[in-house]
């Protein structure tokens, strides 16, 4: 018993409270009560243990007295790390419980006393695993993209920071100044100027600034971007004429890449390539400016249509030059179809904007040519339909003649028959734009077919109230309706609803 309760004496203040006068260090010295003697040592280790845990309870909190307060183990004033000590000595002793308990307990045990509890355990653990490895794939796959691997280490890093800020955490200051930094950087590393990876940086900044609404800030960049790509263009072909072009050396080896013998030399990009790669570009930052031009925050529709024309004149000039020339040494190859019909396009939809139907026409006309999408086809097929209908009334021989306007559009005599003829071939082109429309099936169909389908309809509709034949027109406008709810296309539906509501009464 005497051995129990020195052993206690170490661990409790509470009991050394029993004998003031006795010196903590000192057990021995303890002597129990004499009616204490004739008690079973259990007995006595209980009393013990009650009378600590009452002192305990009761003593107050964070003012130990004189002798007790030196059995504590934290001092009277505790440091911080004396503090880190018992968090660390605590944490320590429940990790090495915890870890015996694994020890000691077959997983076969645990899926049979709590088999839902496992299950879930098991589904997380295989949810957290996996997560792990999409992050990590993701981080690695971000991080070595070609988009930034292509380019020296500083100016990556400056663009991961660009593009944070830009699409992830978005703060425009930090993202411009980032952008700021990747071109100092690219001007220090020497790279070219009209190089895809340069340029791209240039276009990125005017895109993340569009998507800012920073529109005049992504007109600006542009206007200088494609400025100087004209100058370099014309310097180029002056010297080409001069014969004043210097002889390309081959590309010099980047720091870190080994040098194989066996391997020739990887020849620098030519200089008639590298015109058709810069003028092609060139094109089309000229179409995105008159995207921008005619967005409705800007609105400078003149502006807008002066970069299509420019656009269009200087893809069709090619095209013959290269028909005429020939093709140069290393010169490349040119814009695909969609590329140079999509230039078409876009100024012919200029021309209908500033009602000159009649300029638009021929650009239609050659965008269906090119044309290779079955869907968008229709699409420019009511798009001539609307032009025809829109036509004006010009003097003879004054409207410029496509080989795919009909016969009775080229041949006419009074203002009556002219009209006539126009309304005519809308009508016709409404038609062929609806078979056209109905044509794909399953992965040629897209939506453009069905609006395409809506259209359609409405132009007939609009054509025959021309024509002053109001039922039929309403005939065609409801199935236009009912085929555009049908469809769930709401806007097509509405206006097709407006058009017949404006049909007089029958």
């Amino acid at each position: 018993m005497s051995s129990l309760l020195r052993a206690s004496s170490r661990r409790s203040p509470a009991l050394l409270r029993l004998v003031p006068h006795s010196s903590p260090t000192s057990a021995v010295a303890f002597r129990p009560q004499p009616y204490r003697r004739q008690l079973h040592p259990h007995f006595a280790l209980i009393t013990a243990q009650q009378a600590q845990c009452r002192h305990a309870s009761t003593a107050p909190q964070g003012k130990p007295s004189g002798s007790s307060a030196k059995g504590f183990e934290v001092p009277p004033n505790p440091t911080f790390k004396s503090l880190m000590s018992m968090i660390w000595r605590s944490l320590k002793s429940d990790s090495s419980r915890a870890w015996y308990v694994i020890r000691n307990t077959r997983f076969t045990d645990v899926i049979r006393r709590n088999p839902v509890e496992a299950f879930l355990a098991i589904i997380s653990l295989a949810a957290a695993a996996g997560l792990l490895v999409y992050v990590v794939n993701i981080y690695y796959t971000y991080f070595n993209a070609p988009q930034f691997t292509r380019y020296p280490e500083p100016i990556a890093r400056a663009l991961r920071k660009a593009l944070y800020f830009s699409n992830y955490n978005p703060d425009p200051q930090r993202a411009l100044k980032y952008y700021k930094q990747a071109l100092e950087l690219c001007d220090e590393h020497g790279l070219d100027h009209f190089s895809d990876d340069v340029m791209g940086i240039k276009i990125q900044i005017a895109a993340w600034l569009e998507k800012i609404e920073s529109y005049q800030n992504a007109i600006i960049v542009l206007e200088n971007l494609l400025t100087d790509c004209k100058r370099w263009v014309e310097t180029m072909e002056k010297s080409a004429v001069e014969g004043t072009l210097p002889k390309l050396e081959p590309e010099p080896v980047k720091e870190g890449e080994s040098v194989d013998a066996d391997v020739p030399e990887k020849p620098r990009e030519g200089w008639w390539a590298k015109r058709s790669r810069i003028l092609a570009k060139a094109i089309g930052i000229s179409v995105k400016l008159a995207n921008l031009y005619s967005d409705e925050h800007v609105l400078k529709r003149d502006a807008a249509h002066e970069r299509l024309i420019w656009a269009v004149e200087t893809t069709l000039k090619e095209m013959q030059r290269r028909a005429k020339e020939g093709l140069k040494e290393d010169e490349g190859p040119w814009l695909s179809p969609e590329e140079v019909g999509g230039s078409l396009e876009a100024l012919a939809d200029s021309y209908r904007q500033k009602s000159q139907n009649h300029l638009a026409l021929p650009l239609y006309f050659q965008a269906l040519q090119l044309c290779q999408e079955p869907c968008h086809i229709a699409v420019l097929m009511n798009n001539i339909s609307a032009s025809f209908a829109d036509h004006p009334l010009i003097a003879p021989g004054d409207a410029p003649v496509h080989a795919l306007m009909p016969d009775e559009v080229k041949t006419w005599t009074t203002a009556a028959e002219q009209r006539a003829s126009y309304l005519a071939s809308a009508r016709r082109w409404a038609r062929n734009a609806l078979q056209h429309a109905q044509e794909p099936k399953g992965e040629q169909r897209t939506l453009e077919c069905d609006q395409a389908c809506v259209v359609a309809l409405s132009n007939m509709g609009s054509v025959l109230a021309l024509l002053g034949r109001n039922d039929e027109a309403r005939q065609k406008y409801q199935k236009a309706v009912d085929l555009g709810k049908k469809l769930g296309l709401d806007d097509y539906t509405a206006e097709a609803a407006a058009r017949l509501k404006s049909l007089p009464a029958a």
